[in-house]
């Protein structure tokens, strides 16, 4: 039998308001602070040929939109492009603004910087690291020494490189 007490208590508990709106703002507030503590909002380094390594490319299709990206022209047997790699990883995660993309000069299986790769001489590559940079909008507004001096700018500015 159904005690009316606890009916009545039960009718007057399910007919009020609830006033459950700060769950899902806690919720909401926990996942993004952890989003945020996580680093995902930053950017990070890609591969920008990845699977063609030392193939030709264009790199105009490699900018990210709304963001300035720096194409890193490397080789893996260079000891300053080796050196570079964490310092990179280290600007790309301080920068949400910068998206960086690592383009490999080197064919597989060729010991030593490549050279001759076709992509090494498509851009005329003398060096390494080489860099381009592109706007947000993907217009092409530094490379080799030019893009040199504002890699350094943006090191500095980010205190992993000293003045």
């Amino acid at each position: 039998m159904i005690d009316k007490h606890r009916l009545r208590h039960y009718v007057r508990i399910m007919a009020r308001p609830r006033n459950a709106g700060w769950r899902p703002l806690v919720l909401a507030a926990l996942l993004i602070l952890g989003f945020l503590s996580s680093g995902a909002w930053a950017g990070a380094v890609e591969a920008g040929n990845a699977g063609q390594e030392g193939e030709t490319l264009e790199v105009k299709s490699l900018p990210v939109r709304g963001k300035t990206t720096l194409i890193d022209f490397y080789s893996p047997f260079c000891p300053p492009c080796v050196r570079l790699a964490p310092i990179m990883e280290r600007l790309a995660a301080r920068r949400s603004d910068l998206a960086i993309k690592k383009v490999n000069i080197n064919r597989p299986g060729i010991q030593g910087i490549d050279w001759q790769s076709p992509l090494a001489k498509q851009y005329g590559i003398r060096q390494v690291p080489y860099f381009m940079i592109f706007s947000p909008r993907g217009k092409l507004v530094a490379k080799g020494g030019n893009a040199v001096q504002q890699v350094k700018r943006w090191l500095q500015e980010a205190e992993l490189l000293k003045p």
